[in-house]
């Protein structure tokens, strides 16, 4: 049985994606990454808004919520 994925952030830079992504399953989330990253058929190249953070349709609530202040206390200036 293929998993669903929502996506509950799109991330310009790379880098705070990378921590988003590590910090997500730290709080024991899935997000989806490797081989599955980018457009359909072009692994590695993302739309315009950046790299989608991905998790299962079951963790997308919760993980949209954490994802969300994660990334406004990572964004601070």
């Amino acid at each position: 049985m293929r998993k669903l994925y929502e996506t509950v952030a799109e991330i310009e830079d790379p880098s705070v994606a990378r921590v988003l992504i590590a910090a997500l399953k730290a709080h024991g989330f899935h997000p989806k990454q490797g081989g599955e990253d980018g457009l359909p058929g072009l692994a590695g190249v993302y739309g315009p808004k950046g790299i989608p953070i991905e998790l299962p349709e079951d963790e997308a609530a919760d993980g949209r919520v954490l994802a969300e202040a994660l990334l406004k206390e990572m964004l601070q200036r």
